[in-house]
């Protein structure tokens, strides 16, 4: 597709607007390798991106050629990219929406109206594919027209009662059905929360007595279905200091409840032959969302090709663990496991609260040792992938992730076609990666989560967080955007 051509008076402050979009904090690049909460680095130049890979000859990923890259992609879609990162990345800026999202300002009416209105028409429309099904087809066919899959999200959470988990499941069914009516090649996925259609409260419970079960096999569980396991040897145990109270008569009813939800999404998925994929979310309440997880694996899956994918955090200690744990466990009992790998969204509030409790953080203690345990995980999936075991859905926005899985995939002969193999980004983030992987060949799609502005909040507010100050992952987006758009400007005037 070609791209768009605009009038060159649109151009007349472009190289002034492209040079502002790296005046944010200095950010450090993508091999950085200080502590997550030093705010006194020493920020090292960033290199030519073929000096990332050991062997420069093996340049898998190009991302030097900016027209190639972006091609698709309209002029003013680059600039209002360009304008929403760079705001997310002042850490100012950040601050007073965090505050202001949580202040006594939104229960005023008008000053509500105007602040959503404000998030709507940048962070919401960047970030998120739309208020309803209506919209999120169109935001796929978008995707679909540049090469790209989408990863569809209900971006609903933390349900408080069974009402509300009834209406999720049914708008989770409802998205599974969409994705089949579109093209095959235009979705990937669809996500599910558990806190979505089981209450965190709940879940809370749940991972209280399995972490004791963990600790006293002897403990009776009489609601547990079969699963994998949940726990390695350096897993943590902080969060239940004493021994938990059974389930009572109706949490065992909304136990139930929540399985049957779960079941009839499984089902759906299975009928329609929709792929579906189950979100990591804090570790408190993590091990009850990886029973359901695993639970569900071992009924739903497709000869020998998994239905269900969890979710591995590679932030934490444990993860890699658990994973091959998990894996192997499966491979054992004859059901294919897929896994998605990320690093983690909760890195403040799990810190936070072992430090509280008197424990060391589960997370990794530095970045380095994160970007480690996630290009281990990674190699380890690829390697059962090569060997015909299981899949995985590479979800990173580090560039040197990104470049040495794809280069790992080629020289183990894994497809880059394969639906064994795909690479994800969240949508309005590391577009430079994603069209990279995606003109290298690779299966590429990007997180879609769609719902109403007020609904989504909490997403938005993770998205803004992850993309400000010390550690900001839109630096790199950012100088290729002003490239492409000096480049459009001298095309445009010339």
């Amino acid at each position: 597709m070609a791209n768009k051509v605009v009038c060159p008076k649109v151009f007349r402050d472009l190289r002034r607007f492209a040079r502002c979009l790296n005046t944010a904090p200095v950010v450090p690049p993508m091999n950085f390798t200080g502590n997550y909460g030093s705010t006194n680095v020493t920020t090292p130049t960033l290199q030519p991106t073929d000096q990332i890979l050991a062997d420069p000859e093996k340049k898998v990923i190009n991302f030097d050629d900016v027209k190639e890259l972006f091609t698709g992609v309209s002029t003013s879609k680059l600039i209002r990219s360009s304008l929403t990162l760079q705001m997310a990345s002042i850490e100012s800026m950040v601050d007073l929406g965090v505050w202001v999202m949580n202040s006594k300002f939104m229960h005023m009416p008008i000053f509500k109206e105007v602040i959503l209105g404000f998030v709507k028409s940048t962070f919401y429309e960047h970030f998120c594919a739309g208020k309803d099904l209506i919209e999120v087809r169109k935001t796929v066919s978008k995707l679909s027209n540049v090469g790209l899959k989408g990863m569809l999200d209900y971006g609903v959470e933390h349900a408080t009662e069974n009402e509300s988990c009834d209406q999720s499941m049914k708008v989770f069914i409802q998205t599974a059905e969409l994705a089949k009516s579109l093209p095959s090649s235009s979705v990937s996925f669809v996500v599910v929360k558990i806190t979505a259609i089981c209450t965190p409260k709940l879940l809370k419970r749940m991972s209280d007595l399995l972490r004791w079960e963990q600790k006293d096999p002897s403990l009776n569980l009489p609601w547990k279905q079969k699963t994998l396991p949940l726990f390695a040897k350096s897993s943590p145990f902080y969060h239940t200091l004493k021994r938990p109270e059974p389930l009572t008569v109706d949490e065992e009813r909304d136990l139930q409840l929540a399985h049957d939800r779960l079941e009839k999404i499984c089902k759906k998925c299975l009928e329609l032959d929709v792929e579906l994929l189950i979100d990591a979310e804090d570790a408190a309440i993590q091990p009850a969302i990886d029973y359901f997880t695993y639970s569900a694996a071992i009924k739903y899956h497709k000869d020998d090709h998994p239905l269900i994918f969890g979710t591995i955090q590679a932030y934490l200690k444990d993860s890699k663990e658990r994973m091959i744990i998990a894996k192997k466990a499966a491979e054992k009992i004859g059901v294919p496991m897929g896994f998605k790998l990320v690093r983690g969204a909760y890195m403040s509030s799990e810190s936070e609260l072992a430090s509280s409790l008197g424990f060391k953080s589960p997370i990794h203690d530095s970045i380095q040792q994160t970007h480690n345990c996630y290009n281990s995980c990674a190699e380890f999936m690829l390697d059962e992938i090569a060997n015909g075991s299981g899949a995985v859905v590479l979800a990173t926005h580090n560039i040197e992730s990104g470049k040495l899985a794809a280069s790992k995939a080629i020289d183990l002969g894994i497809r880059k076609d394969s639906k064994k193999l795909q690479f994800a980004q969240l949508y309005g983030m590391a577009e430079g990666l994603s069209f990279g992987l995606r003109n290298a060949g690779f299966e590429v799609s990007k997180y879609l989560p769609f719902g109403p502005v007020e609904q989504v909040m909490p997403y938005l507010i993770r998205r803004a967080e992850e993309n400000r100050g010390l550690l900001s992952t839109s630096a790199f987006d950012r100088q290729l955007m002003r490239k492409e758009l000096i480049r459009r400007f001298d095309v445009g005037t010339s």
